[in-house]
This record gives structure tokens, C-alpha cells and sequence, in this order.
């Protein structure tokens, strides 16, 4: 059961500036109000004002984390501003992020307490925190203290907030914010939406830091008393013991024209979907996804190399080798120097976002309000995004950096639609709604073919595993919840011998609305195992298809097995009361949990 959205509006948008707080000496982006510098108190350091407008994100075509380490020669204070904006609601109706059941009540806001007015209030300069400027250090006692509605401080990840002005303005409700009152929130936190730059949308409630015993710093030199990439053994075997997996390595070698760089998971399940690879400048990163975990080679490579470089999986024995090319035919003495987490197994709820800016290549029209956007991957970037699973998008509008979740998709359902001369590898597309009163896709819609977007890495709970045997697979999708069912419906349909029917019913309410709709009819024609059923809420006179919502009556003629005991595996996404309602009427007719994949985050 997934719990309520934490600091996260569900109408219009989310606010988040700034790059994450990170460390113990990085406590706050700026002075809290124009001309009041901040002071630590209780025999802590002080810490000066910083400007606003310094970015924390590499420039140009560097790749971005969304929560960077914060250079301790910039200070606190050079973050970029940032916005997670979802358009209508949050998650989108098609979104992955969207609640399958259980999902939160959204509680009226009184007239003024939208986000916007939220965000007026913390640039008044009025004092949220009630310190008058001072941030302090924070002991368990005191926070206890704090647990009302009139007075509620809550820890998030070693910070405190005084969320108690914030009341008003969270759509989840006060009883939501009051969960975690006087205490850690940060597992409930954790829950939902890992993503969201709290500690910017909080920035101006800000307390000051949890009071922390005193912890031995870890012994670098010990660290590194190992060949090349090989881990001490305390470090990972522990952590993947409970998996039955076995500590994974890296090690490297030369030749005149190239370095390759040997990756030892010892895992059967490696694909080229499990490894992201980044190289900018002279920086050199590789994130290889083990389970639930992040591998994570991240060095400043001693030489200059070739933008282009190959990556290869042996996938029975998990090894993964990536061919770099040198621009000049000298021997390396070393890799390069070790930066952020490098040679370390992270679980990937705790690795952050990291971006790469694309190249938008071309957009079109689908529908009327609905466009397929394809960007270019950088030439040195090597990134898939497995079936089922979702990225984020980034845009900076008027100096403000605005995030948004979407799914992507094919190209085409049908083959004799796509190009051959694109690599598929290389170009990431996107079936994407325009919302006139946006603040994303109209912003999104205005760009220009050359223009860029930043992408993050892929995330989603989806495993290809659930394919396995699967003989009858049912899809429901409503509106752009369609965007999930479309790489699904072409790996499945290419990709499962034991496959007998597929059957997806796509709900919307014009049939202006349908999306793809001649390529879902050509794919039923071209491919018999393939049906689709279109039912529409708003139809026309002329209209001849079924029509309505989700219901028992239509799930139960459109839910038939192929055979009593066939293996059967059913997707849902759309709108939150869509995929609510059709997981009840699914359990009512009592598929199991295992035979349900609701797209959420």
C-alpha cells in the first residue's frame, strides 16, 4: 500500500529550487531574507550569505545529478532554482508515478493557499522558521517537543523543518504533515517520492541540523588498498549476501589505440538495459543496475579519449566491457582519479537523478493535443530504458528549472513504420499531451529541432521477469496511460514464445482522443494473438464502439484466460480514480497481486 504524497501538490505543480543540500557543513541556499546573513548557533560555524543565482549543475553539455555534492569552495548558496511542475495533476494521469490503490485524499485548499501563493510567501522575506534568521542544532528532545499543529518540526535526512506555516498550503492535508510531527520523517518521506527537492521548497522553514553524535570518518587509505576496481569485501559482501549475489568488481587494461574497462557483476540477468554510461570531458561514469542496487565506476580519466566509445555483455556470466577509444596512442599509468561514489554499490533509492542533456531530433503531431517528441542521446552517452520504466525531463524556462516524469515509448507499433537508419540506442521517444496552460509542454511544444532537454536515468518497479511464461496478457490503459502499454505490446508480442493473447482496452473520451489508433488496428490485423478494444466516456452520435467507464461489465467479457490455468499477467495506468477503481474490480474478480502491475513510482 503506498502511502500519501509528502510536500507534493497533486493540482498544478510542485516547487523545488536549487540543487539538494548535501553534507554537514551545507545546511542552507542563501540568506533567508534580503540583507540577513544566516548564523549557526549553539557553537557552530557561521556561514555567510550566498547568491542565489549560482548554479550547482555542470554547464554546457556536462551531465547533472539533481542532488550534487556542493563544491565546498562555491558554498551553500550556489544552487540553481528548480521546479517539478506536473500540469493538471501529479502525477499525470499517465504517469507511472500515478497511486494504484490506497491512494491519498486531496483536501480543498482555502482561498489563497495554492502554490503559487505558497511560493509568494517564502520570497516576502517573512520569517517561517520564527528564529529570526539563526539556525540552530537540533536534539531528539527538542524535536519531541514540537509535534502541534501550531508548532511541527519534522527531520528529513538529518534536517529540520518547522513545517508548521506549510499547513495550510499541503493539498495531502494536515493530518498528512502531522504523521511524521516531532520526528524523522524521512523512511515516510522515502515512500513516495525520493525525487522531490524538499529541502528547496522548504528552504525558508529551515531549523537547522539534527544533533549527531560524533562518527569515525572512514579510513580512505584502507579503502584503497585494493588492485584496480576490487572492493573490500566489507563493504558489498553484506549488502548483497541477502540478495544471493556476489560482490561486484571492475578491473582494466590497454592497448595502443584503447582502454577497456572490464566490469565482473556475476550476474545472469545483465543486459544492455542495466548499464548507463556517461563521459564528459574528462569525466568518465558507469552505473550498472544490479537488482536493486547501483554499481558505480565514477573517475577523471588520466587522458583524453574519443567521444564514441562500445559497450559489450557477456549476459551468462554478467561480465560487462566498455571499449574506450585514446585520442593519443600513450600508455595510461593509472584510469584516472576517483570521484563521487566511486567503486561503490549504492542502493538505488539513495543514488539521485542523473542527467544528460538530448538533442530534440523531431516532434509531430498524433492527436489533436498529443505530439511524439524523439531526442538524441550525446554520442557519449550509452543509455536504455528498459521496458516499463520512466525518466524525467528537464527544462530550464526564464531561469527556473522545471522536472516532469514521462514514460517512453517506440517509435511505431508497426515495423514497417520505423526508420532504419536511426540506432535505436541512440534516440529516446516520447508520446507527450500538450496542456495550453501548462507550465511544461507549452514550453516543451515551443522548442525548436537542435534545442536540448535534459533526460535523467531510467527508474520504475516494472521487471521483464513478469514476462516470463506469461501466456495471456490484459491491458488497460486510459488517456497517455497508453504510453507504458506501447513498449510493452512490442517486446511482448517479439520477445515471448509462450505468448497466446494480448488484448488491450483503451479507454478516452473522444475518439479525436485515441492514440496511434490505425497502428493498434494494423497491429490486431497484422499480428492475431493482438486485440484491442477502444471504449470512449464522451462519444459521439456516429459512434458504434462501447462506451462508458471501467466497470465489471466490461472487464468481465474483455478478461477472458486462453485457458483455465494459463498464466496471465495484467497492466493498468491512467488517471488515479481509473486505476483505483479497475484494481478493485480486478481483485473482486480475484486476480492475485502477482497477476497485477499497476504503473507507479
Amino acid at each position: 500500500m503506498r502511502t500519501s504524497l509528502w510536500f507534493l501538490p497533486c493540482r498544478r505543480s510542485v516547487l523545488s529550487f536549487g540543487s539538494a543540500l548535501r553534507g554537514l557543513n551545507v545546511l542552507r541556499h542563501g540568506a533567508p531574507h534580503p540583507g540577513r546573513p544566516r548564523k549557526w548557533v549553539g557553537g557552530l560555524a557561521s556561514a555567510r550569505p550566498r547568491s542565489r543565482s549560482g548554479r550547482c549543475y555542470p554547464r554546457g553539455g556536462r551531465a547533472e545529478r539533481s542532488c550534487p555534492a556542493v563544491d565546498p569552495e562555491q558554498g551553500p548558496g550556489q544552487g540553481s532554482r528548480m521546479l517539478n511542475v506536473p500540469s493538471q495533476s501529479f502525477p499525470a494521469p499517465s504517469s507511472q508515478q500515478r497511486v494504484a490503490s490506497g491512494g491519498r485524499s486531496k483536501v480543498p485548499l482555502k482561498q489563497g493557499r495554492s502554490l503559487m501563493d505558497w511560493i509568494r510567501l517564502t520570497k516576502s522575506g517573512k520569517d517561517l522558521t520564527g528564529l529570526k534568521g539563526r539556525l540552530i542544532e537540533v536534539t531528539e528532545e527538542e524535536l519531541k517537543k514540537h509535534n502541534t499543529k501550531d508548532d511541527c518540526w519534522i527531520c528529513i535526512r538529518g534536517f529540520v523543518y518547522n513545517v508548521t506555516p506549510y499547513m495550510e498550503y499541503h493539498p495531502g492535508g494536515e493530518d498528512e504533515l502531522m504523521r511524521a510531527a516531532g520526528s524523522d520523517g524521512t523512511d515516510l518521506f522515502d515512500q513516495v517520492h525520493r525525487w522531490v527537492n524538499y529541502e528547496s521548497m522548504l528552504k525558508e522553514c529551515l531549523v537547522g541540523r539534527m544533533a549527531v553524535k560524533p562518527a569515525l570518518p572512514k579510513d580512505y587509505h584502507e579503502e584503497k588498498k585494493v588492485l584496480n576496481g576490487m572492493l573490500p569485501k566489507s563493504q558489498v559482501a553484506d549488502t548483497l549476501a541477502k540478495e544471493g549475489c556476489s560482490s561486484p568488481s571492475y578491473d582494466w587494461f590497454q592497448t595502443d589505440s584503447s582502454v577497456t574497462i572490464v566490469i565482473y557483476t556475476k550476474q545472469k540477468d545483465i543486459n544492455l538495459d542495466s548499464v548507463i554510461v556517461d563521459h564528459q570531458d574528462d569525466s568518465f561514469r558507469a552505473e550498472i543496475l544490479i537488482k536493486d542496487y547501483s554499481y558505480i565506476i565514477h573517475v577523471e580519466l588520466s587522458h583524453e579519449i574519443e567521444e564514441d566509445f562500445s559497450v559489450r555483455v557477456v549476459e551468462n556470466v554478467g561480465k560487462i566491457e566498455i571499449v574506450l577509444k585514446k585520442k593519443e596512442n600513450a600508455s595510461w599509468k593509472r584510469l584516472g582519479h576517483p570521484l563521487e561514489n566511486h567503486n561503490s554499490l549504492i542502493p538505488r533509492k539513495d543514488t539521485g537523478l542523473y542527467y544528460r542533456k538530448c538533442r530534440l531530433i523531431s516532434k509531430e503531431g498524433v492527436t489533436h493535443d498529443t505530439k511524439l517528441f524523439c531526442l538524441m542521446l550525446p554520442p557519449s552517452t550509452h543509455l536504455q530504458v528498459p521496458v516499463g520504466q520512466h525518466v524525467y525531463l528537464k527544462l530550464t524556462i526564464t531561469g527556473t528549472e522545471i522536472v516532469k516524469p514521462y514514460t517512453p515509448v517506440s517509435d511505431s507499433l508497426l515495423s514497417e513504420f520505423k526508420e532504419p537508419v536511426l540506432l535505436n540506442n541512440k534516440y529516446i521517444y516520447f508520446l507527450i499531451k500538450i496542456y495550453p496552460a501548462g507550465l511544461f509542454t507549452p514550453e516543451l511544444d515551443q522548442l525548436q529541432i537542435g534545442d536540448f532537454v535534459s533526460v535523467s536515468n531510467p527508474e520504475g518497479s516494472f521487471k521483464i521477469s513478469q514476462f516470463q511464461e506469461l501466456e495471456d496478457l490484459f491491458l488497460l490503459a486510459a488517456g497517455t496511460g497508453f504510453t507504458p502499454m506501447v513498449k510493452i505490446l512490442n517486446y511482448a508480442l517479439t520477445n515471448i514464445p509462450s505468448l497466446r493473447k494480448v488484448k488491450l482496452m483503451f479507454f478516452n473520451k473522444t475518439e479525436d482522443d485515441i492514440i496511434w489508433r490505425s497502428q493498434l488496428e494494423k497491429l490486431a490485423f497484422k499480428d492475431k494473438r493482438f486485440d484491442v478494444e477502444f471504449v470512449l466516456s464522451a462519444p459521439t452520435s456516429e459512434w458504434n464502439g462501447k462506451w462508458g467507464h471501467i466497470s465489471p461489465a466490461l472487464l468481465s467479457e474483455f478478461l477472458k484466460r486462453s485457458s483455465d490455468k494459463s498464466k496471465v499477467l495484467i497492466c493498468i495506468c491512467g488517471p488515479t480514480p481509473f486505476t483505483e477503481q479497475g484494481i478493485r474490480l480486478l481483485r473482486d474478480r480475484n486476480f492475485s497481486k502477482e497477476e497485477i502491475h499497476s504503473f507507479t513510482a
